[in-house]
């Protein structure tokens, strides 16, 4: 039972994949959740998710709108590698339909949902918490009070700048992206296109994943004076989509580091985009952001079950020890291959060797760095120091 003057334990958010899971395992542990998320906001996303996602978590498979089981790398030159899944496939979403599913199963867990946009924490005269915020634009402000707060707010997270302050910003890229009607005919629906070109991002990718009868449509950079419009319509355009009917447009940013504090060492932490665990490199963000919710919803039950405020801290102590080396390397990653259509002419070469593309789909399926193959890493690093060496010349 939650205490006479607390409206609940916990007070979630964000109702994205990091704060709808946490608000589950949360309320099946017996806690008295209040899950609040905002109206109408679709984030901009491949909706790409591996196997170890739908396991971990439980996705059935009528949410998968796609099943993709090849991917394309396109380099500036217009050549391109295919790299073929294997066994198995990569799951595609669409985050409008993931995401509700998601909250409804959060609501069928015990968590209270409820519809408004964040405003502020503010304190009462004992310190509890207190979660402001507006049911509608312009409307009054309701007040909950929380014996714990988990942001999950996304990239410009206002639980983080509340809490944390300055520590609660982090480099983003910006990500847009158009759904459009996939056409009937000559789109292969089971391929996701990764296109490595400075015309289309100068420092990150553009991308076209099938969603079945849909597809997303999108590009991401850190540059501000980047058109991201103009890029997708150029994909559109030279891939022969431009005729395609669009159905919504939505673009936001994506962190790209995770933050160095996730808690204000009291009652709030944050996790998934709110926390910056958005893979460099890849963008990958929907099984990190499922994970870093799980954590976080651990470490705030262990802090209610005890009291001790350091048990926040190791949601991000946690989630690092499991995921941190695998940024560490997708960030060196991005910083040497996305700075040139050289380099990333060289890159997209390195991913026609099979050593190459086998420990990348495995280490993408499972998240885990594949151990197994000692003679392969060796061989691969060799190969990569001879791109290095060439790219940097």
């Amino acid at each position: 039972m939650t205490n006479a003057r607390y409206d609940a334990d916990v007070v979630v958010v964000g109702g994205g994949p990091a704060g709808a899971t946490a608000a589950t395992d949360l309320a099946r542990a017996g806690r008295h959740v209040v899950l609040l998320d905002r109206a109408g906001r679709i984030k901009p996303c491949g909706g790409a998710i591996p196997p170890r996602a739908i396991a971990d978590f439980a996705i059935p498979d009528h949410l998968l709108v796609g099943k993709a089981t090849q991917a394309r790398m396109v380099a500036p030159s217009g050549r391109h590698v295919d790299m073929p899944v294997g066994d198995g496939f990569v799951g595609m979403v669409d985050r409008e339909q993931f995401d509700e599913w998601l909250r409804a199963r959060a609501a069928l867990a015990g968590a209270e949902r409820r519809t408004g946009t964040f405003s502020a924490i503010e304190r009462d005269a004992v310190g509890c918490a207190v979660v402001v915020y507006r049911e509608s634009r312009g409307g009054a402000e309701r007040r909950l009070r929380a014996r714990s707060v988990i942001g999950a707010d996304g990239a410009r997270s206002g639980v983080a700048r509340a809490a944390l302050g300055g520590r609660g910003i982090t480099k983003s890229v910006f990500a847009y992206h158009e759904i459009i009607a996939s056409p009937a005919a000559g789109f292969d629906r089971a391929r996701c296109d990764v296109i490595y070109q400075g015309r289309m991002s100068p420092d990150f990718y553009a991308w076209i994943f099938p969603h079945g009868d849909t597809a997303s449509i999108g590009v991401g950079s850190a540059h501000k004076g980047f058109s991201l419009r103009d890029a997708v319509a150029r994909v559109r355009s030279e891939a022969g989509l431009a005729d395609c009917a669009t159905i919504r447009c939505e673009g936001a940013p994506i962190p790209l580091k995770p933050l160095r504090r996730w808690d204000d060492g009291r009652d709030t932490l944050v996790v998934g985009d709110a926390a910056g665990v958005v893979a460099p490199a890849s963008g990958e963000g929907i099984y990190y952001a499922m994970a870093c919710g799980r954590e976080g919803a651990s470490a705030v039950d262990a802090f209610l079950a005890t009291g001790r405020v350091r048990e926040l801290a190791r949601a991000r102590r946690r989630f690092l020890s499991a995921h941190g080396r695998v940024f560490w390397i997708l960030g060196i990653m991005q910083h040497f291959w996305y700075r040139t259509d050289k380099r990333r002419e060289r890159f997209v070469a390195m991913c026609e060797d099979p050593d190459v593309q086998h420990l990348t789909w495995q280490a993408y399926m499972h998240k885990r760095l594949v151990r197994a193959r000692p003679m392969a890493h060796l061989r691969i690093f060799w190969k990569d120091m001879r791109h290095l060496i060439g790219s940097a010349a």
